[in-house]
């Protein structure tokens, strides 16, 4: 990984982000500590930002670990020069090029070094200005005069005073500039003549310095950057160069696939891509494009191997989750595809099922859910055999009329599974049910065999037996004379509707015990239907007129609605007719 953080701090190098560089070259130096190349590279950045000591520390190390490396001795003279150690930069240049004698940076280096040296050998010219330049008193007495006090609001002029103060050879660059005339009248105690000199000299704007003295700084400021030894481009191994271009060679050559496949080209697109990831083996996506066209051509197979060599190659980059997420959702569909019996369907849900650990995403999530549909579907066709479920059924009508029923559930269970359509294998579970006290089981085998059968009488004297022994007498009625509707003289069903009209009956005359009485209520009072008509107020008014306003309840007796919710109340013994 160290190769990853320096080409990182070339990048942000080229940038001109040194900082970010320093950070990601110590990066690759924690990874690395004796690649003597990432601490000359450290060293330039730290010299771009000019912090030389850091440098000089670095290209010291870069030449400790490559002693015969010439470009290390180019960042120790370079680290030299900008400390203003101008001998030391010298031996370290010509050091350098006794190793590499044509080495173009190292003489560049050298002359500039020399040249330093024989500039601080001679003697800078007395100033005429004398002292007044240096110290504070400069600017005490500047703040002090009226006339050039609002000038040191002036970010230009403040800057002009300090380059003089700096250096005052430089005042001839600034001397056309009437602020620093009438600066220097101040220091010097006189009065210089002019034509905007005095109280009648016009204050210039910020930004409004005259143009001949900004060319003249831009030239002098030109001339010392120059005497300033700037570090030598980054290092950049021929590897890196050559890893770059192929980088980008590869993305040209994606996005040719992707414009190849969106045309419906797709041997092109398949050639793209290929060239892609010979190109650059480190985004995963030119194989889950690839994969993509393969899956589009019906060429599965293909596809499942680059979705599993995108998912290998993304675990060992450690690349985006979402793109192996992708990876495993394009196989996951291929071999949904592929899928010609249920138990195919497997593997298809599983690696939907992974897709989904990596990244929740809507769509894999939907196609899971389609696999999982489409392999119980199949399984079910797979599992349909009428004859074996005929053979099951009477297997289960045997074990019924010797009255082992828990058997006579397994036989119709599997009967069911063979044969998931057949209403009367539904009514027998139902009675099985019944007969064991799994009433809630038996209501909905009783159901299902209405569904898929409305005219088969069985179905509702089995739904109506299990609502009676629920004790829901007004509902099993119902029931009860639904299947009339079809089966007139069905003796069970009319059977069903007397016990159920008995029942209703004893409730109405109030003959039900204490017991009876408190257990149907509790029961009511857990029907909504009930819990809706106790909670309307026109109906609470109307229980209220039958109890104390006897007049009033005549006339409620002829509303059917009010009848039909009273007797509802009466049925479930919440109300008493006497």
């Amino acid at each position: 990984m160290a190769e990853e953080a320096k080409s990182r701090g070339n990048e942000a190098f080229s940038a001109r982000d040194y900082a970010t560089a320093v950070k990601h070259f110590t990066d690759a130096i924690a990874l690395s500590p004796t690649n003597h190349v990432l601490y000359s590279n450290r060293s330039a950045a730290h010299a771009s930002l000019h912090h030389y000591a850091d440098a000089l520390k670095d290209a010291k190390k870069t030449v400790e670990l490559k002693p015969d490396w010439s470009k290390g001795y180019s960042r120790l003279g370079a680290a030299h020069l900008g400390l203003h150690q101008i001998q030391d930069a010298i031996s370290a240049y010509k050091k350098g090029l006794e190793i590499d004698p044509n080495n173009e940076g190292l003489k560049s280096g050298l002359a500039d070094a020399q040249a330093a040296a024989s500039q601080s050998r001679a003697a800078p010219p007395p100033s005429p200005f004398g002292n007044v330049f240096s110290g504070p008193e400069m600017w005490a007495k500047l703040t002090a005069d009226p006339s050039t006090r609002l000038y040191l609001q002036q970010p230009d002029f403040v800057k002009m005073m300090q380059e003089i103060q700096k250096n005052p050879n430089n005042l001839n660059l600034y001397l056309k500039d009437q602020r620093v005339m009438q600066a220097i009248g101040v220091l010097l105690n006189v009065k210089l003549g002019g034509p905007n000199s005095g109280d009648d000299m016009e204050i210039p704007e910020e930004t409004s310095t005259p143009q001949s003295s900004a060319s003249e700084r831009k030239e002098d400021k030109k001339m010392e950057e120059e005497k300033v030894a700037e570090p030598e481009p980054m290092e950049v191994t021929g590897e890196e160069k050559e890893a770059k271009e192929r980088k980008a060679q590869a993305a040209k050559e994606k996005e040719l696939g992707n414009a190849a496949y969106k045309k419906k080209e797709f041997e092109k697109a398949i050639e793209h891509y290929t060239k892609a990831t010979e190109l650059d083996d480190e985004d995963i996506s030119y194989l889950t494009n690839r994969a993509a066209v393969y899956l589009e051509t019906g060429k599965y197979d293909e596809c499942i191997k680059d979705c599993d060599k995108a998912v290998e190659r993304g675990r060992e980059l450690r690349s985006d989750f979402k793109m192996i997420a992708r990876a495993l959702t394009r196989k996951g569909t291929a071999l949904v595809k592929m899928a010609k019996c249920s138990r195919d369907y497997e593997p298809a849900i599983e690696t939907f099922q992974k897709a989904l650990t990596e990244h929740r995403n809507p769509d894999t999530l939907k196609k899971l859910n389609e696999a999982e549909k489409a392999k119980k579907d199949l399984e079910q066709q797979e599992y349909f055999d009428p004859k074996l479920a005929e053979e099951e059924r009477e297997k289960g009508n045997e074990s019924f009329k010797q009255q082992r029923y828990p058997e006579a559930v397994k036989h119709y269970s599997e009967s069911l599974r063979r044969n998931p359509k057949d209403p009367k294998t539904y009514s027998n579970r139902a009675a099985c049910y019944t007969k064991l006290g799994a009433l809630p089981e038996g209501l909905k085998d009783a159901e299902m065999c209405i569904e898929l059968d409305p005219t088969f009488s069985k179905g509702y004297t089995r739904k109506g037996a299990v609502q009676f022994f629920m004790k829901e007498y007004d509902k099993a009625l119902e029931t009860y004379q639904e299947g009339l509707k079809h089966d007139p003289r069905n003796q069970e069903l009319l059977d069903g509707v007397r016990r159920c009209v008995e029942q209703l009956n004893k409730a109405s005359r109030g003959d039900l015990s204490p017991e009876e009485l408190k257990e149907r209520q509790a029961k009511g009072m857990q029907d909504p239907e009930i819990q809706n008509i106790l909670s309307d107020p026109v109906m609470r008014q109307v229980l209220v007129d039958f109890q104390e306003n006897p007049k009033s309840a005549q006339e409620h007796t002829k509303n059917p609605m009010v009848m039909s919710k009273i007797q509802k109340l009466v049925q479930a013994g919440i109300v008493q007719m006497r």
